[in-house]
This record gives structure tokens, C-alpha cells and sequence, in this order.
């Protein structure tokens, strides 16, 4: 069976993913720079280090016939721009150089939708839409598209690589960490919500379409990954009632949100610190667009899981961990 590498494997998606290649028989080395995964497994061998680490990088992917490089840093913080160019760009080009020097390796890098050009008047978004460099976006984009831009690289110099653009990732995690955070905000009874909508998927359709595109012949393309969209007082009252919590249930106009993210980009910069609400954030939360999944779904025959199936199971695990 095959010899994998995954980085980013203390995270929810790569947490997932590896239940689901250690129960495909693989054997796994899977790279952690603070926090390890409560996955044992005689086949799993931990190495801490940093994807940064262009040595260890190519010595681990030596070991190995396919990489999973799930290690990114979510922030949609401008003060975060150094770290987002180190993790997400100079990260992934010692991951595409490494590759390149072992023949026959195959590679599937972790995007995200961040990376995919949208339009206002656009309501469904695919895979070919063009990145225009014109367009304002966050950091966190940046990087985003600039990570897939080495993969291309790689793609062009003979590099098998498949790329999957994920939606909002839903699943039981650790509630202080990117998108669980989500719950956190539930499980805390906040009372604010605002208009618009968003993307999810459920962590285990991401897993799931990731091992099928590995095992087919899809290089040199991009999938999206994206299972739903849902409005965002949808979603926090289904999951609020699943939870046993009160829902928020004030919302946020549009031009408080506008007056808010202004007010934070000034506290951070005055205190150094994060603010709470960018300009990105407050703007995302407005749009409505749709992220189609129909090519995924075409060339892998993935079936994506209703979206309260998805709540149920995460807010099920999220409450047990807690109880």
C-alpha cells in the first residue's frame, strides 16, 4: 500500500483524513509544527517541523508516493500579511520543489474558494473564472491564489497535481481554530448575526472527494468543493437549536458592519492587535454567490451530505467533548 505524506495533519481536515487513509491501508507520515492529532495508528508516524523547512520538506517527501498538503494559516488580518506569504506561499513552494525532485510523486494542494475571482453580478461561480489582480481583495486571497500559482508551476515542469478549492469546512473540531469557531460563537449565545450567506461542507465530502481525485486522473485542474449554501440566520438557528442554545437573533445591518470593520482597522492598528472584523469579513457577508460543485461532483461521482446531516453530526460530537 501506498506511502503518504500529509501536512497539516493536527488540523479538522487533516484530522479527518487521516482516519480515512489509515482505513484505506495507507501508511502515513504526517508533519505537526505545535499541536499533534489524538490519531494513533501503527501505520502514522509523526514529525514535528515546519513546512518552512525546506530540508525536512524534501527529505519526508523522498519517503513517499503522494503528498496531501492540507498546513495553511487562515487570516483575513492585514497585519498578517508576512505570515500569510511565509505559511501559504513559501510553504507550498518547498512542497512543490520537493515534489519535483522525487519522480512519480503525486500531490493534492489545499486551496480554498478565497482563491477563485468572483464578480457582484455573478450568482454561480466555477472553476474557470478568470483571477483578475485589479479586484480588491483580502490577504488571505492572495496568498491563496499565489500558493496555487507555484502548484502550477509544478503542473508545468511535469508535476502531477490536483488542486481542491474547498467551501466553509463544517465538522467537529477544536472550537478556537478557523471555521469551528463558528459553533464557538453558538455555543456562546452571542446575539448578533448578519445578513447574507455562505458556503459549507461537510469535512468528510472534502476528505472523501480529495482521495477520489488523488486515485483518478485528474492533474493539472482545480476542483471546488463546496456542498451548500446557507444564510447565515439559517444557519445559526439550526445549529443554535441542535446545540440547546438560544440563537442570535439580532441582526446587523449592512451599514453598521461597514462603520464597525472601520472602527477595528483602527484599534488594531493603534493596539497592535487583530481586528475583530476586516473589511473583507464584512463584505463577504453581504454576497450571495454559489460556488458550483458540479465538476467535482461530474468526475468523481460525489454525492454531498445535506447540510443539516452535517450540523447534527458536528454539533452531536461538539457538545459530547464538552459534556
Amino acid at each position: 500500500m501506498k506511502h503518504v505524506l500529509v501536512t497539516g495533519g493536527s488540523g479538522l481536515l487533516g484530522h479527518f483524513l487521516l482516519e480515512r487513509l489509515l482505513q484505506d491501508g495507507y501508511t502515513i507520515t504526517a508533519l505537526f509544527r505545535k499541536t499533534v492529532s489524538k490519531v494513533t495508528h501503527p501505520r502514522l508516524k509523526w514529525v514535528e517541523g515546519d513546512i518552512l523547512d525546506a530540508l525536512l520538506v524534501r527529505s519526508l517527501v523522498q519517503q513517499v508516493e503522494e503528498v496531501y498538503h492540507c498546513a495553511g494559516f487562515v487570516s483575513y488580518a492585514p497585519q498578517d500579511a508576512g505570515l500569510l506569504q511565509q505559511i501559504n506561499v513559501e510553504g507550498t513552494t518547498n512542497i512543490v520543489d520537493a515534489c519535483l525532485e522525487k519522480p512519480g510523486v503525486h500531490l493534492c494542494h489545499v486551496s480554498s474558494i478565497a482563491a477563485i475571482s468572483r464578480k457582484k453580478s455573478d450568482k454561480v461561480i466555477k472553476e474557470d473564472v478568470k483571477w483578475d489582480p485589479a479586484v480588491e481583495r483580502s490577504v488571505y486571497a492572495f496568498s491563496k491564489h499565489y500558493a496555487e500559482m507555484e502548484v502550477w508551476r509544478g503542473v508545468s515542469e511535469g508535476l502531477k497535481a490536483v488542486i481542491v478549492n474547498p467551501s466553509v469546512i463544517l465538522g467537529p473540531g477544536d472550537m478556537d481554530r478557523s471555521s469551528t469557531q463558528l459553533f464557538k460563537y453558538i455555543s456562546e449565545e452571542r446575539a448578533f448575526y448578519t445578513h447574507g450567506y455562505a458556503n459549507f461542507v461537510d469535512v468528510r465530502d472534502v476528505v472523501e472527494a480529495m482521495v477520489r481525485l488523488m486515485n483518478g486522473n485528474h492533474w493539472g485542474q482545480r476542483f471546488i468543493i463546496n456542498g451548500h449554501q446557507a444564510s447565515y440566520q439559517d444557519f445559526f438557528q439550526k445549529a443554535a437549536n441542535l446545540m440547546g442554545k438560544k440563537a442570535p437573533s439580532i441582526k446587523v445591518p449592512d451599514w453598521v458592519a461597514e462603520v464597525v470593520w472601520r472602527i477595528e482597522s483602527v484599534r488594531g492598528k493603534l493596539t497592535g492587535t487583530k481586528p475583530l472584523i476586516t473589511k473583507e469579513t464584512a463584505r463577504i457577508a453581504k454576497e450571495e454567490h454559489f460556488y458550483s460543485n458540479e465538476k467535482v461532483k461530474a468526475a468523481t461521482g460525489l454525492t454531498f451530505r445535506p447540510l443539516e446531516d452535517t450540523l447534527r453530526w458536528s454539533c452531536e460530537q461538539l457538545v459530547k467533548a464538552r459534556s
